[in-house]
């Protein structure tokens, strides 16, 4: 009897590691499938920027093949030719340095965002401010106008004595 006892607790305590090792792994499934999604987009995101860029490739590529039917042509395009490659390198520096710039362009306006987002809440904190501050200067006019209205009867009944 008391074996099967035994059996019976070291079976609860197997079906309690089971049990764990499978909450354990439903959260990493959990996990990899949120990683997963994650990585979809990325996936999606990096299709759509390869799509852009090899739209680019190709009309740089028939900038190229343009420029060889030219010096294609004869020896005295060949400096035509040079010259054309030159500006498609320049235009390509151009192109780097513009995909440069709107990437620094972007930044600077996610950080304007965000400090016109701190400023409009520093405005709003400041009008609370000043709406409380107005509400106590009329509190104190009004405290200050019956004290005065006090000391104008006060000064009529000392007159009248």
């Amino acid at each position: 009897m008391d074996r099967i006892k035994e059996k019976l607790n070291s079976l609860r305590i197997e079906a309690d590691e089971a049990t764990a090792k499978v909450e354990d792994l439903q959260a990493k499934v959990k996990s990899l499938e949120q990683e997963n999604l994650q990585k979809e987009q990325e996936i999606t995101s990096l299709q759509h920027k390869n799509g852009l860029l090899e739209a680019e490739v190709e009309k740089l590529e028939g900038n190229i093949k343009d420029h060889k039917a030219i010096a294609e042509e004869g020896s005295t395009h060949s400096t035509q030719n040079e010259a054309l490659q030159r500006r498609l390198q320049l235009l390509e520096e151009e192109a780097e340095e513009a995909d440069k710039n709107l990437r620094e362009t972007n930044d600077k306006l996610r950080q304007t965002d965000v400090k016109a987002g701190h400023f409009e809440r520093k405005v709003q904190a400041l009008e609370s401010d000043r709406d409380q501050w107005e509400a106590k200067y009329e509190e104190m006019a009004k405290k200050y106008a019956a004290v005065q209205k006090e000391l104008e009867d006060f000064q009529q009944e000392i007159g009248n004595i």
